[in-house]
């Protein structure tokens, strides 16, 4: 995008337009690819901000965070959900089993059918080997269930450990601070001599 004046609010309209537009008006256009991945990318960004510092458990992601959660546990009650294994979303066989359980969301959740960026194991960040692309219910469903069941708690306790360990780190560092700032003090008390000013 060219960084003059009206050219990037103007594109940045022209790929809002487009990416309201339905998929089958596309081929591969690596415009639209590249729009689509930065939008998913920010989305991740902002949920892993999310669960790293409010506990996961108490999170509310859509306004039917129960209907989701009941009908995935309903169809996917054996899913293992820390550590999600891809055939299990990606195959043939698991897309067939997915398609009517994202399909009963059309219309109740925004975009169910956007393509979001789903973690893998979720003790771990948004990494490139630990990332699939997911439509939008799919990541809710597992990420709703991860946060319900307290998988997602170690990526929030991991935070806060580190968090505590650096205002730790911080207090160490005042205490030596202030009682070397003291030391400080008491020797401009004492003259050449040894002798303390009164």
């Amino acid at each position: 995008m060219e960084a003059t004046g009206g050219t990037v609010s103007e594109e940045l309209v022209s790929v809002a337009h487009a990416l309201c537009l339905p998929a089958e008006s596309y081929g591969n256009d690596p415009d639209i690819e590249m729009a689509w991945a930065m939008r998913a990318m920010q989305h991740a960004e902002v949920y892993y901000k999310l669960i790293s510092s409010v506990d996961p458990q108490f999170l509310k992601l859509t306004k039917v965070d129960d209907q989701i959660y009941s009908e995935f546990r309903e169809n996917f009650e054996k899913l293992r959900i820390d550590v999600l294994d891809p055939e299990e979303l990606k195959s043939v066989s698991a897309k067939e089993k997915w398609r009517p359980f994202c399909l009963k969301f059309d219309g109740i959740v925004e975009d169910f059918n956007y393509g979001t960026l789903l973690r893998l194991d979720c003790s771990q960040g948004y990494t490139e080997e630990n990332t699939i692309f997911a439509p939008r219910i799919q990541f809710f469903a597992i990420e709703i269930a991860r946060n319900r069941e307290g998988h997602n708690k170690v990526v929030y306790s991991s935070v806060q450990d580190k968090e505590k360990e650096k205002a730790a780190d911080r207090g160490e560092k005042e205490k030596t601070d202030n009682a070397a700032g003291k030391d400080e003090t008491a020797h401009k008390g004492v003259d050449k001599r040894g002798e303390t000013a009164v």
